[in-house]
């Protein structure tokens, strides 16, 4: 069965080998070229499919007494190239194969489009494979890579492909020594080498690209030890790397474990922070949200990462966490309860944890917040009105009872007695919780005693059966009461759970719907909560940041907060402002939600200054960069036309030399022609000065383009004039109407544009003019037969001074299309880029279609 690379299914194809090289130059090709002759000093039949030696004349010198097969040649754009010979490789079906750059493209006319794919049919026909890519071209990495060097890759290969290699080795090199290497010619042509340092090659790349190949090869080892553990039924900790697993309860300590824990990690070099949190299966745990948010933040601060796992039994949840992550330490807080909770609840998560470690590590963290916790409460925290009610009823029910019972005690037994008296006491554990039906028990137990348990109207029992049935009553009593407080209070907190969960989707949903967070969430929390009025306000001096009353939001007006008896409630909304809301008081049960809101709003708060503060440098920063280029390309191409100019006028004012009348007619000529192209690059740069400073005067009127276009036709530089019969063409679709645009500025952007087609246009094609009509816009279409523009590149021709491909620095700074786009986008319509069908392309210039103007009468 062939062997398949992307799912490593197939158990007789052949042995993939990868040499991955953490960037170009370390020496891939020649490592794997060094092995291919020890393998064929062992006897084995090694071929070389392909190899690419860039002229390095080490690496060719490794070629001798190699077979090396002969490779395909294919025609290509009135081109040869050579390619692996895949059928040949196949008829010639070696024992070991080198088959270099495996994420090389291959040219078009082959079997398949990527090198990866003819060594997947190499692998399955069972021939091994020794190979070699960079981790630049690695799929996952490619943006990664992109971010740190600018420049695209655009050949790939997924990493599932390298990844399931039967052997990977890294070929690394510190990047001083590879720059050392490249100085010395032994990577690149003594032409490149200075462009390759300044550029590719500086340090900091080289030094990111070597960590990018250390981390995803550890990444792959890793991998590798945990198939190996889980094939041989391993369980135990390997401590191979520093694991911290740091357990949060959402309480106020969370911060001190994390930093804590951050320490024990940061202690080893490679040491892995993993905070987690266990979370009950009913989801009705009493965590704070908002307290876990906030910690969830300080952990990704840290460089660690944050994991919620579901489980009732909280210790052996974090540490099926723990060995699953392979951690080899945990760290958890002390227990916050006092020491007659711990008597009486036994115990805790903490000892519990560290009876069942095992191998794992665990430190326990002392706190500011241990042992102030609480008594366990005994039953559901009720309204005082509801509170008191319960033990009214505790005492009233077993006496009305016993009232109704004693006026048909001789129709009922002892039985029928002790099982309405236990109804009783279970309405009493629904009223008011337990403590009261503990009361209703006591009372009800009494009572029956007394009045209805022989000998009657005493506490004495006289038969041993009914002091049996006297205590099963009130175990039964005990117990069903209990049971029945535990369920209310579960339906409690399920409820309130259920409401929590929907605020915070509604509060989720209204800012994802919302453009700006800040009202809605402040609205938000102001209807949640039923409160009159809600602020945001500067913690430094006060000053109200935002605000929302009765239904409307509002920025620097502070709530009234005089105007009737309402209570005033506080919350930090991250470290610059605290949230106020008037009104009601809240429930302690209601400050986890509204902590969660407040890191919300801390949140947006954030992302709104951030957002300001980008706002005011990005016109500081495209101006800028607007100087920087304009120094840059000024400096060469106003002084040409001015010293051609000059220079022409200087020869025919100088008396020492005497022009023939064509000489002088060519001097004024040059002249003239330098001067025009000064003034249309002054113009330019005017123009584009007004748009940056948004001082553009616009006088938008109704446009003929069969009037424009003549026009625009007359501007074009005489370079660049076209002959109309073989050079351009006009189409301009019957029906199309009038443009509303500004007639000179439409001129001079279908000249900048119809001049750059002509620049770029293939010889002996055409540039085509198109104009058609489509709902309320008139699309103008300016098609060249050029070499194109890559997708990556198209904002780019948009940019002032670029010239996309252009070498020749005499023809302006680049100002036509950056200007074009400008004002086509003044006049409210759009300058886009598109492919021209069979190559070349197409420039769409949008504008809006003029009104119809009414009938005269």
């Amino acid at each position: 069965m062939a062997r398949d690379l992307t799912t490593g299914t197939g158990s007789r194809g052949g042995r993939l080998r990868v040499y991955l090289g953490s960037a170009p130059g370390v020496g891939k090709t020649y490592r794997m070229l060094d092995e291919a002759r020890r393998r064929q000093e062992r006897g084995a039949d090694v071929v070389v499919g392909y190899i690419e030696c860039h002229g390095r004349r080490h690496t060719e010198a490794m070629l001798a007494g190699l077979e090396v097969l002969p490779r395909a040649r294919r025609a290509y754009r009135d081109a040869e190239f050579e390619e692996m010979d895949l059928d040949g490789a196949l008829a010639r079906r070696p024992a070991v194969l080198l088959v270099d750059e495996l994420a090389h493209t291959n040219i078009p006319g082959g079997r398949h489009a990527k090198r990866w794919q003819d060594v997947e049919e190499l692998l399955a026909a069972g021939i091994d494979v020794v190979t070699t890519v960079n981790i630049q071209h690695l799929e996952s990495l490619n943006d990664v890579v992109r971010k740190i060097t600018g420049i695209p890759q655009r050949e790939t290969v997924p990493d599932e492909v390298v990844r399931r290699a039967d052997q990977i080795e890294l070929v690394d090199m510190a990047p001083q020594s590879l720059r050392r290497r490249m100085a010395h010619g032994n990577v690149y042509r003594a032409e490149k080498v200075d462009a390759a340092l300044s550029n590719y090659f500086r340090v900091g790349n080289l030094t990111a690209l070597r960590e990018l190949a250390l981390l995803w090869v550890a990444g792959r080892v890793d991998e590798g030890l945990r198939d190996y553990r889980a094939s041989h039924n391993i369980d135990r900790v390997w401590e191979t790397r520093e694991r911290v697993v740091v357990a949060l309860t959402g309480g106020p300590e969370g911060e001190t474990l994390i930093r804590r824990a951050a320490r024990i990690s940061d202690r080893t070099a490679g040491g892995e922070l993993l905070a987690v949190h266990v979370s009950r299966s009913d989801g009705l745990a009493g965590a704070s949200s908002g307290a876990l948010a906030q910690q969830r933040q300080l952990v990704e601060t840290l460089g660690g990462s944050y994991h919620v796992v579901v489980g009732d039994d909280v210790p052996t949840a974090l540490l099926t966490f723990a060995r699953a992550h392979h951690a080899t330490q945990l760290v958890l807080g002390t227990s916050r309860r006092g020491r007659v909770n711990r008597f009486l609840t036994g115990p805790g998560t903490g000892q519990t944890t560290v009876d069942a470690s095992e191998d794992i590590d665990v430190h326990m963290v002392t706190h500011e917040f241990t042992g102030r916790g609480r008594l366990p409460s005994l039953g559901r925290r009720h309204s005082r009105r509801r509170t008191v009610a319960g033990y009214l009823a505790g005492l009233v029910v077993p006496w009305l009872l016993t009232v109704l019972l004693s006026q048909a005690h001789h129709s009922i037994n002892l039985t029928t007695d002790a099982l309405i008296f236990q109804l009783g006491v279970v309405i009493v554990a629904l009223l008011g919780g337990a403590v009261s039906a503990l009361l209703a028990s006591f009372v009800a137990s009494v009572l029956l005693n007394y009045y209805f348990i022989p000998p009657i109207h005493s506490l004495t029992i006289g038969e041993t059966n009914n002091i049996v049935a006297l205590v099963v009553f009130a175990a039964i009593a005990l117990t069903v009461s209990t049971v029945v407080d535990h369920a209310g209070r579960l339906t409690s907190r399920a409820a309130r759970a259920t409401a929590e969960a929907e605020t915070l989707s509604t509060l989720a949903g209204s800012v994802l719907r919302g453009a700006d967070a800040l009202p809605a969430l402040l609205e938000k929390s102001r209807t949640a909560f039923g409160m009159r009025a809600v602020a945001l306000l500067s913690r430094a001096d006060g000053e109200v940041l935002a605000h929302s009353e009765g239904g409307h939001e509002h920025e620097g007006d502070r709530p009234d907060e005089a105007d009737g008896p309402y209570e005033t409630t506080e919350v930090p909304a991250g470290e610059g402002a605290v949230l106020v809301l008037t009104g009601r008081r809240l429930p302690a049960a209601d400050q986890r939600v509204l902590t969660a809101f407040a890191a919300h709003l801390a949140a947006a708060l954030e992302r709104d200054r951030l957002a300001v503060a980008a706002a005011e440098i990005e016109p500081i920063k495209a101006a800028d960069r607007m100087r920087t280029a304009l120094l840059a390309a000024v400096s060469h191409d106003l002084r040409t036309p001015l010293a051609a100019a000059r220079a022409s006028v200087g020869s025919l004012r100088s008396p020492d030399v005497e022009f023939s009348a064509e000489d002088q007619a060519e001097l004024l000529a040059t002249a003239d022609e330098s001067l025009v192209r000064l003034t249309r690059l002054v113009d330019n740069l005017l123009d584009m000065s007004r748009l940056q400073a948004g001082a553009l005067t616009l006088h938008l009127a109704e446009t003929h383009l069969d009037e424009i276009l003549p026009r625009a036709l007359d501007s074009l530089p005489d370079p660049y004039a076209p002959d109309l019969s073989t050079d351009l063409a006009v189409d301009i679709e019957e029906g199309t109407p009038p443009v509303l645009a500004d007639p000179p500025l439409l001129e001079r952007v279908l000249a900048n544009v119809i001049t750059n087609a002509l620049r770029h246009n293939a010889p002996g094609a055409p540039v085509l003019v198109t104009a058609s009509h489509h709902a309320d816009q008139v699309e103008i279409r300016v098609i060249d037969r050029g070499p194109g523009i890559a997708p990556e590149d198209r904002d780019r021709v948009f940019l002032p001074f670029q010239r996309l491909g252009d070498t020749d620095n005499t023809t302006g700074v680049g100002l036509g299309l950056a200007l074009s786009r400008g004002l086509a986008e003044a006049m409210g319509g759009s300058l886009e880029v598109e492919d021209t069908p069979g190559g070349g392309t197409t420039m769409l210039l949008t504008l809006p279609a003029a009104e119809p103007r009414e009938a005269d009468s």
